[in-house]
């Protein structure tokens, strides 16, 4: 099925039927009898061959555990595992690009990795009780990607860490209010937002997944690599896959531990490297060497890669040089380069104006498909309600779609554990109470009267994101985030914390929505897998449960160990920190703080990501997928093209190996990137702790001009 599918447009299928009787009428009886056997016999071939593909056909034999089963503490110890691996992985990510890819497959890779691992100890001990199934496999999935997904929906790269006074020094307006990170009212915080959209999608479980069919590409891709594993071929190929990603896991942990003896200093070791020369190191075009960023550019689409490297050079090689000639009359000239004063500012609100163009147009695209879905799924079925009315007997079967094997086993698995409505929305009312009791003791900005209206509209606003990710795969769980910083910030306005009031509203609508689209995928995956709608809940209560404590833990060593975490040339600029801050600050006091003519060029740069948009869908997708995509153009405007040369190398890679050897390629590519990221993401832990412990690496190695190194040397010469 197509992205954005729905159930078939039965209008469309009675026209198509009559065309068929109309271009065959004039045939003899005769042939129109031989033309029918012959379709006969050719339906009755696809549907052998249907049932010989059928997916629950394999599985047919073995039982189907209850959903208490499901739910194995085996399942819940790898998930923890591999939740601490996760989160910093997404955390790092959040704190360096923002750039996140899916970990659904690793996750479920892993998962099936260590957990069949465990069970054969357990077999060859005796000590096996429960197979290993994939319902199980589910709900490690399920658990792993709402834990580290709370990484990127708790805002510690975002909204979260833009409340900081770091952040605030570094935009100019620590006077408008900071509140530090503290672990404690971190994970309270977290604690109280991060459920509320579990309990908001639950009763429309049913409507999403049966009968408006809603594909969720991500959730579907989960659910088919999960069911390959649990057959013998698939079964086979999973380890081998495993293989190659613990082979590449080593050497990517290796690698940065190399790296790391290099770094004593700023600007010191391979992250530092000027590959093409020191001019372009200056306007930050290196290869940095990366193992992470080598690794996220294989999963990532060429388009992501290509058009931030595009933003790279058109920001910070072609406009930040040119601006900066109008240095003295554009911004002032003694100001600092990172000061919110001079071009810093440039960077910031550019970005954000293409960031916020491109999402007001998407929130533009996916709200209108997916009220017209609902018309189009409500008037289908009342017509065909009204059709049945007018007749005694059902329509004949070419106009009835036929309900396969597969589809009627999953229904009949899926509407078996019912989670009561009432059980949903008495959670619903609950959780919201608490948090409005809560919410404005930790944020004395942020009224009680604010956080109802958002709860008030927060069921239609992540039904809208759930719905719209089922059609197009796409979250828009930031674009509402920036919806609640400018309302609420305006609402509360400048005198009474609005920037720190948008901030924390952004996170209570993020964690809603986010997580509300995150459970829809996962019930579409267990629709696919025969897991249990109880069994997802649950898993995802206790993922996310577990992303309450392992992302504070997480973000904390990392706050901990680098005192420059969020400054712009460090080596974890939180460059959205600055964004989401920037956003806020322009919400609660308008745009006349802002240099001379930046305003003009963000609108210009609005205009500009809405008609790339334009032209991209107007081209259709066989010419569209060319055009490069505004949002990723608009990460280096501030951050730099030095990791957009990293990926474009993982792409390069990509593209050479499935040239050379394609099904390879497709078989171990996602491996391949995901031993990638795991080893260099696992090596920031004992990297942290080294950083607490006092210990520096011993060696600096930097990089000079020969001018630069000749003055070195006669200074230590004349020191000797």
């Amino acid at each position: 099925m197509r992205k954005g599918d729905l159930t078939p447009d039965r209008d469309r299928v009675i026209e198509e039927h009559e065309l068929q009787e109309t271009r065959f009428s004039p045939e003899t009886e005769r042939n129109k009898n031989a033309r029918q056997y012959q379709r006969e016999e050719d339906e009755e071939e696809e549907e052998e061959e249907k049932e010989e593909e059928s997916v629950e056909g394999i599985f047919e034999s073995r039982e189907v555990p209850s959903w208490k089963k499901q739910l194995t503490i085996r399942a819940f110890v790898v998930s923890f595992a591999l939740s601490i691996l996760f989160s910093f992985i997404v955390m790092k990510l959040n704190l360096t690009t923002g750039i996140i890819p899916s970990l659904n497959v690793s996750a479920g890779l892993l998962g099936f990795f260590f957990v069949k691992t465990w069970t054969k100890m357990l077999h060859k001990s005796g000590l096996l009780k429960q197979p290993f199934t994939r319902q199980e496999n589910t709900v490690i999935q399920t658990c792993v990607v709402a834990s580290s997904g709370i990484a990127f929906s708790g805002g510690f790269g975002t909204y979260l860490f833009a409340m900081s006074e770091r952040i605030a020094n570094h935009s100019g307006d620590a006077a408008r209010g900071v509140k530090d990170p503290s672990l404690g009212w971190i994970i309270a915080f977290l604690f109280v937002v991060s459920f509320l959209g579990l309990f908001s999608v639950v009763p429309l479980r049913k409507i999403m997944i049966i009968d408006f069919k809603l594909t969720y590409p991500s959730g579907t891709a989960t659910a088919h690599l999960i069911n390959s594993f649990h057959t013998p071929q698939g079964a086979k190929l999973a380890k081998e896959q495993v293989r190659v990603l613990g082979k590449f896991f080593s050497l990517s942990f290796l690698w940065g531990f190399f790296q790391w003896f290099f770094a004593a200093g700023e600007n010191c070791g391979f992250h530092s490297f000027p590959t093409f020369g020191l001019r372009a190191y200056q306007y930050k075009f290196y290869f940095d060497f990366s193992a992470t960023y080598v690794g996220v550019g294989m999963i990532c689409p060429y388009i992501i890669n290509i058009s931030l490297l595009l933003g790279g050079i058109l920001s910070w090689g072609l406009m930040w040089p040119l601006i900066e000639t109008r240095k003295g009359d554009w911004f002032p000239s003694d100001v600092d380069s990172s000061s919110m004063s001079g071009l810093q500012a440039y960077k910031v609100f550019i970005a954000v104006a293409m960031i916020l163009g491109d999402g007001v147009y998407n929130f533009c695209k996916v709200f209108s498909r997916t009220l017209s879905g609902i018309f189009k799924q409500i008037r289908g079925e009342a017509s065909w309600r009204n059709s049945l009315s007018r007749e005694e007997e059902p329509p004949a079967s070419p106009l009835t779609p036929k309900i396969s094997y597969d589809d009627q086993r999953r229904t009949r698995f899926f509407l078996k554990d019912q989670i009561p409505s009432w059980f949903a929305g008495g959670g619903y009312v609950l959780i919201a109470a608490v948090s409005i009791a809560i919410l404005p003791q930790m944020f004395d900005q942020l009224r009680w009267y604010y956080i109802l209206v958002i709860y008030v509209f927060a069921p239609v606003l992540a039904f809208c994101n759930a719905y719209g990710a089922g059609l197009t795969d796409w979250s828009l769980a930031s674009t509402y985030g920036k919806l609640a910083i400018f309302t609420i910030g305006a609402w509360a306005g400048s005198d009474h914390g609005g920037v720190l009031a948008g901030l924390a509203a952004c996170g209570v609508m993020m964690n809603i929505v986010s997580t509300a689209s995150d459970l829809t995928q996962d019930f579409k995956t267990g629709y696919l897998t025969l897991s249990s709608p109880r069994a997802m809940f649950v898993s995802q209560v206790i993922g996310t449960a577990m992303g309450c404590l392992v992302s504070p833990c997480v973000f904390w060593l990392f706050y901990k160990a680098f005192d420059d975490l969020g400054l712009p040339n460090s080596k974890y600029p939180a460059p959205f920190a600055t964004v989401y801050r920037s956003m806020a600050k322009l919400g609660v006091e308008g745009v006349s703080s802002l240099p001379r003519d930046c305003l003009v060029l963000c609108y210009a740069f609005f205009g500009f990501a809405i008609l790339i948009n334009v032209v991209k869908d107007g081209l259709g997708n066989r010419w569209g997928r060319f055009v490069p995509l505004p949002m990723a153009m608009a990460i280096p405007f501030f951050l730099g093209p030095y990791f957009a040369i990293d990926m474009c190398v993982g792409s390069l890679v990509l593209f050479v190996w499935e040239r050379l050897d394609a099904p390879r390629a497709e078989a171990f590519a996602t491996a391949v990137a995901s031993g990638l990221i795991c080893g260099d993401g696992i090596w920031t832990l004992p990297s942290s702790v080294l950083a607490i412990a006092g210990v520096e690496p011993p060696i600096c190695m930097k990089f000079l001009s020969s001018e630069t190194n000749h003055r070195v040397d006669k200074f230590l010469q004349g020191s000797s």
